[in-house]
C-alpha cells in the first residue's frame, strides 16, 4: 500500500498473490485491489477492470470493488459498464459508503451530459449522506444547472461548501462551475486555480479518475480568459 510507484505496486501484489500460503479471503482481496491500482495508474484500464471483478466474486469489500471496476470501465469508455457496477455498489454497500457510490454515478453521468439520470442519482446521494451533504447537495444544484433549471439557494450552498472540509478538496471544482455559472469569474478562478493545484497532491490513481474533472475546469478557465 506504501509502493512509491505503479511498477513495484504491481510486483509487491503479484508476489503476495502467487506465495504458497494460504491467503484469507480479506488479504485476497486487498492483493487484488493493490493490482488493480497499479493497473488503473499505468493507463491499462481494461486489466485493471478484469482484477477488479474478479475481486468481487471473493464477496469481502464487495461494494469497493464493484466501484473500482466502475472507475476502470470508465476510464476506458464503457460508461454502461461502469453505471452497472456502481449500481451495484451502492446495493451491496453499508449505508455509510452509499452515498459515495451514488455521487460518483451521478458525477459520470453528468459528463456524459445524461443530466436527469445525474440528479437521479445526486439525489439519492444526497438522502444517503452525512458529513459530505453540502458537497452532494452543490454538486446536484450544478447538474441541475447544466440541464436548464434555476435551482434556489445556489449562494447558501457555495457559502455551505465553502466552510465545509470538502470545500477544500473536489468542492473546489463544484464551487468553481457554480461560480461561474453564477456570472461570479473572479471567485470561480479562484475555486478552479485551487482544484487544479490541489490535484498534484493526489494519489496517481486519482488523478486518471479526475481527468474529466480536470479538463472540464481547464476548458472552464480558457472561457474566462478569452
Amino acid at each position: 500500500m506504501s509502493a512509491p510507484n505503479a511498477s513495484v505496486r504491481a510486483r509487491l501484489a503479484r508476489r503476495g498473490l502467487a506465495t504458497r500460503a494460504a491467503l484469507d479471503k480479506t488479504t485476497h482481496a486487498m492483493l487484488l485491489r493493490q493490482l488493480y491500482l497499479a493497473l488503473f495508474e499505468s493507463r491499462r484500464f481494461d486489466e485493471a477492470r478484469a482484477v477488479a471483478e474478479s475481486a468481487t466474486e471473493l464477496r469481502v469489500i464487495s461494494d469497493v470493488l464493484h466501484h473500482d471496476a466502475a472507475r476502470a470501465a470508465v476510464a476506458d469508455g464503457d460508461l454502461a459498464g461502469g453505471v452497472m457496477h456502481l449500481r451495484t455498489a451502492a446495493r451491496r454497500a453499508p449505508a455509510s459508503r452509499r452515498a459515495l457510490h451514488w455521487w460518483t454515478l451521478g458525477s459520470a453521468l453528468f459528463h456524459a451530459r445524461r443530466y436527469r439520470e445525474s440528479i437521479a442519482a445526486l439525489e439519492r446521494a444526497v438522502r444517503w449522506s452525512s458529513h459530505e451533504r453540502p458537497l452532494y447537495r452543490a454538486h446536484l444544484a450544478l447538474v441541475r444547472i447544466a440541464s436548464g433549471e434555476q435551482p434556489e439557494g445556489v449562494q447558501a450552498m457555495i457559502n455551505e461548501l465553502a466552510a465545509a472540509p470538502a470545500g477544500q478538496g473536489y468542492g473546489l471544482f463544484v464551487l468553481g462551475h457554480l461560480a461561474y455559472a453564477a456570472g461570479e469569474f473572479a471567485p470561480a478562478q479562484r475555486f478552479l486555480e485551487a482544484f487544479l493545484k490541489r490535484t498534484e497532491t493526489w494519489s496517481p490513481a486519482m488523478v486518471v479518475a479526475l481527468e474529466p474533472e480536470v479538463e472540464m475546469t481547464r476548458t472552464t478557465l480558457t472561457k474566462m480568459v478569452a
